[in-house]
């Protein structure tokens, strides 16, 4: 995986504890729907605590793992690793 480290707008939906679950995400003007959360850690970069979901989805026919992050005090979406 490469990074890539872009800002991105996303769909999502939050449970009833405030916590994000991606739904799909558009990065240069393509929609990539995210089809399974692998698992979520959290963590902190340069002292902003974000969440990290590691992604599996179908992209051009081949089934790619990326990252997404969630930064939790200005809630933005990230592409971090694709």
């Amino acid at each position: 995986m490469k990074v890539v480290a872009e800002l991105i707008e996303m769909v999502c939906w939050f449970d009833l504890n405030g916590k994000p679950h991606p739904v799909r995400f558009r990065h240069k003007d393509s929609v990539v729907r995210v089809q399974q959360v692998i698992h979520t850690t959290e963590e902190k970069l340069a002292g902003n605590r974000m969440l990290c979901f590691r992604c599996q989805s179908e992209v051009d026919g081949a089934m790619k793992v990326f990252e997404l992050k969630y930064e939790l005090q200005t809630c933005k979406w990230m592409l971090w690793k694709m």
